[in-house]
């Protein structure tokens, strides 16, 4: 099997293209949706409750908005929710590749936004990453109603963009039409069937 992550900044458009990919017919993990489950998980919210306080924790489910507020100004409270999540996420995420490659699945796209902060990258054959500029990423993510403030505190926890780049084994640029994304992402899907065969040839 052949695991490729696919990751960006806040508002490159990754979702959009991973979306694509599964149109073409490409298995992909969402470990964003994986953590929003885990974070359902009757044990951890136990465990944020206990890190945090009940104040986190509304009618049975976290307060997303409350945590995301509070991690987001303050890096150890930060890592002390990661700490909570991420091993669980990563548990799930073995478990959904293993299940997909025992149903015979050759190739596994993994859409994760912290991927390179996290070391994920190095667990992985190829990295793909969604790269737009400044401007648009804001333009978009005001559209999608988020403030400065939430902006700027998303992309400081975030790599440069141009290091992922840097470390990337493909980079979509995403800073024109839907049509042109597209075909940015058949180009894409060229490269994903090279690195498969190199993969089975060897």
């Amino acid at each position: 099997m052949i695991l490729i992550g696919i990751t960006g900044i806040v508002g490159s458009g990754k979702t959009t293209v991973s979306d694509m990919l599964r149109k073409k017919g490409i298995e992909v993990i969402d470990l964003d949706k994986v953590a929003k489950d885990v974070a359902e998980r009757e044990d951890v919210k136990n465990d944020i409750e206990r890190a945090f306080g009940g104040y986190y924790i509304t009618e049975d489910s976290v307060a997303v908005q409350r945590i995301r507020e509070l991690v987001f100004k303050d890096k150890e409270k930060l890592k002390k929710l990661e700490d909570i999540i991420h091993p669980k996420v990563g548990e799930q995420m073995h478990d959904r590749i293993k299940n997909l490659e025992e149903k015979g699945i050759k190739t596994v796209v993994i859409d994760a936004p912290l991927l390179y902060e996290k070391g994920l990258h190095r667990e992985l054959n190829r990295v793909i990453v969604v790269s737009t500029n400044a401007a648009k990423t804001k333009k978009r993510l005001k559209r999608r109603g988020m403030d400065e403030d939430d902006i700027d505190q998303r992309t400081a926890i975030q790599m440069p963009l141009k290091e992922k780049e840097a470390m990337a084994d493909h980079v979509i640029h995403n800073n024109g039409t839907i049509e042109e994304l597209k075909e940015e992402v058949e180009g894409l899907l060229s490269s994903i069937k090279v690195w498969e065969e190199e993969l089975y040839a060897s």
